[in-house]
């Protein structure tokens, strides 16, 4: 029996996130990667096949982009941009169950690097633009597919580098999806759709002190090292204060009453309990971070060197990036200087209008009885890069998952895996939510 389309996708969505796991597309940050041209002309060649006019634009040599725009029935519409990422984080394999790049399908899971973030989305992007082609559809408002390079560092080679030198491409679009949110929760014994409708802003730091150089036995009164040593210590052991945003306050509101357990806000930590494997994830959007990430000074036992430096990975609530650029100073003291090197703002967003209420309709569609609710993202994506183009970004990569499952736990961490359920289930949504377009 021939399948239908909507048959067709399902199985495809789960070839699609084992092949493109089977390609290598580590990335290691400073411009060194590798894979990534690779797996952007297979995933031009899948969207050739859904009847699009793909582009490949290399940013650097092997540093691929990808972008398709289907053409809706109404050219004034504001088109909606579609995107994934095709680099991933390096896993060692010596930590994994399975080889990171083999796409081993175990116990009704894909393992694989990228499996979670975000190869998943990547392939239910592929899979639903071609059961739209096959089913002769054609959304009103024009839809661009895109696929970007060096997401896991910061974009420089990717959708930074596109939004920067190719903004044409993105004319009259002005809204996006991408990861992370439309994934699954058990909060209280109730299954519940998160989906992203903020995330914190960027701000990474190099911080570093200067002083005499000398021999390591003699009297040192401005050692480096020690300087640096004291800022490090400050800024790793001080404790931002909770704060809430729109997003968080009406998460929390909904979480009360959904769960029944009242909202304190001064101690949330009985409602973030309540929410399960994604209790880390929300906290970390209640208040400002600062983690000391690398340490880097001197050359030899006995040589004290005259310089010392570390980098900090702060991630700032929506307006406050230059109150914690002021704190992390403070803290740090007045030997230190900084560098700001990488910078990204915040985006907070209505969890309301028509984009949102597509979303929550197909998510319904496929499971009637489950809760939708919005929520900040502590990371961040190439929504961020989009935003510069006045591009309204949301987190939807729809997946139910099964309560047990550490899906959070598993972004940048060892033995990634989805259910190969959770993908069908993704492409469905997803597919219902571009036909609505």
């Amino acid at each position: 029996m021939t399948e239908t389309p909507a048959q067709l996708a399902e199985t495809e969505v789960v070839d699609f996130c084992c092949d493109l796991i089977r390609f290598d597309t580590t990335n290691w940050g400073e411009g060194r990667s590798k894979g990534e041209r690779e797996a952007a002309e297979y995933v031009a060649e899948a969207l050739r096949r859904a009847g699009l006019e793909p582009q490949i634009y290399e940013s650097a040599p092997g540093r691929a982009n990808v972008v398709a725009r289907m053409r809706g029935t109404d050219p004034d519409a504001g088109a909606l941009v579609v995107h994934g990422h095709l680099d991933v984080v390096p896993a060692q394999a010596e930590d994994w169950q399975v080889d990171p790049f083999a796409a081993e399908i175990r116990d009704g899971l894909v393992w694989g690097r990228g499996a979670v973030d975000m190869k998943n989305m990547d392939a239910m992007i592929l899979a639903a633009a071609l059961r739209m082609s096959r089913e002769g559809h054609q959304p009103t408002r024009d839809i661009i597919f895109a696929f970007f390079a060096d997401e896991e560092d910061n974009g420089t080679y990717g959708a930074g580098w596109m939004v920067q030198n190719h903004p044409e491409l993105f004319d009259g679009a002005t809204e996006a999806i991408s990861e992370v949110g439309g994934f699954s929760a058990d909060i209280a014994g109730t299954r519940a759709y998160l989906i992203q409708t903020g995330e914190k802003g960027l701000h990474w730091t190099k911080m570093t002190a200067t002083g005499t150089a000398g021999h390591g036995s003699a009297v040192q009164q401005d050692n480096p090292v020690v300087t640096l040593a004291e800022a490090v210590a400050a800024i790793g052991n001080h404790t931002w204060p909770i704060e809430y945003t729109k997003t968080t306050r009406a998460l929390f509101e909904q979480l009360s009453e959904l769960t029944g357990i009242p909202f304190d806000e001064h101690n949330p930590q009985q409602l973030l309990e309540a929410t399960g494997s994604t209790a880390k994830f929300i906290a970390a959007t209640l208040q400002n971070t600062s983690n000391p990430t690398l340490l880097e000074a001197g050359y030899k036992h006995n040589v004290v060197p005259g310089e010392a430096s570390a980098l900090v990975d702060a991630r700032t609530l929506p307006e406050q990036d230059e109150k914690v650029a002021a704190v992390l100073r403070e803290l740090a003291g007045e030997k230190v200087t900084f560098e700001l090197l990488n910078a990204g703002p915040s985006i907070e967003l209505p969890f309301s209008g028509a984009l949102v209420e597509q979303m929550v309709a197909a998510l319904h569609a496929e499971d009637p009885e489950a809760k939708v609710l919005p929520y900040m993202l502590g990371g961040g994506t190439d929504n961020k890069h989009l935003a510069q183009l006045g591009i309204a970004g949301y987190g939807f990569a729809p997946l139910q998952l099964p309560p047990e499952l550490d899906f959070t736990g598993m972004f940048h961490g060892v033995d990634e895996r989805v259910p190969v359920d959770s993908l069908r289930f993704g492409v469905r949504t997803l597919y219902r939510f571009l036909a609505a377009q």
